[in-house]
């Protein structure tokens, strides 16, 4: 059989957060921290560990059949290269971030024209300022991108941004929102027959994972006259399981929540009568 090829970035969080989910999708493999080449010890699949800017690539060429990279990375890439064909098939749902403006503290922006912008993702920021009628200057760097505006390269800049701490850490404040990002699993759109079956478990099992650490396992005792009112409460419950318990009176009642549970939400099942509160992780959930 031929083997499915996954490329992924070679380092960094984004590596290890997609490492992470091929593991929890039963793809077991030997990792080493110099390897470009891994090989699945336990399924026909070969991780290709790679810089994220050549993830779209590879697999628009059909050189790799799946990846995971930043939607930043794929709008820029398609933004460049209008002939780029690749599927986008699942918000994996970790790697969130920003592409925003960011300014030096007390410059004053006014509308951006004219203004030189720093940036390592210059199509999808002409892109922006074309649809915004803006005559800037685009100043295409890779990395440092935060310095330029101290140094008269630039006047303001775009880049990514998570909590924000780089850019306080540099005087800088964002101030306009370009497109958000998080990692995506994009597709060949020319898988040969021979690897669309397994293509397809791993996707249903990367569905699940995601679908598992969004939702949660709920476990209480109730009274049975509350047992309504209690599930009414539940988010995103489906139709919950009702134990009858020794003492006639009372039910345990399990479910399965597809949303997140909030301590605000357990206040309110004990403030309903409900007691013995256990809520749990999932790690796999499969329909």
């Amino acid at each position: 059989m031929d083997r499915v090829k996954i490329a992924i970035q070679k380092n960094g969080r984004l590596s290890s957060d997609s490492l992470s989910l091929l593991r929890k999708c039963g793809i077991e493999f030997n990792e080493s921290e110099n390897m470009l080449f891994i090989k699945s010890t336990n399924m026909s699949v070969d991780l290709l560990m790679v810089r994220d800017d050549d993830i779209p690539r590879l697999v628009g060429q059909n050189i790799a059949d799946l990846g995971i990279v930043g939607e930043n990375v794929i709008k820029e890439k398609q933004l460049s290269n209008n002939s780029l064909k690749i599927d986008q098939k699942i918000k994996l749902g970790f790697s969130k971030c920003r592409l925003s403006f960011a300014k030096p503290q007390g410059f004053e922006v006014g509308d951006m024209n004219n203004l030189k912008i720093a940036t390592s993702y210059p199509e999808i920021v002409r892109n922006y300022l074309s649809n915004k009628n803006i005559d800037a200057e685009i100043i295409e760097i890779h990395g440092s991108v935060e310095l330029t505006p101290f140094v008269n390269i630039s006047d303001i800049i775009v880049d990514l941004v998570s909590t924000g701490a780089t850019l306080e850490s540099n005087n800088l404040v964002e101030f306009d929102n370009v497109m958000k990002s998080e990692a995506m699993l994009i597709s060949s759109n020319n898988i040969s027959s021979e690897k669309s079956l397994l293509i397809e478990k791993i996707i249903s099992r990367i569905n699940s994972v995601i679908e598992a650490k969004d939702s949660k396992y709920i476990m209480f005792n109730a009274n049975t006259k509350d047992i309504d009112d209690l599930i009414d409460l539940l988010p995103s419950a489906e139709s919950p399981t009702v134990i009858p318990l020794a003492d006639k009176s009372k039910v345990a009642i399990h479910s399965v929540c597809k949303e997140d549970i909030f301590w605000k939400t357990i206040e309110s099942l004990k403030s309903r009568g409900a007691s013995s509160i256990l809520v749990l992780p999932i790690e796999k959930l499969a329909n």
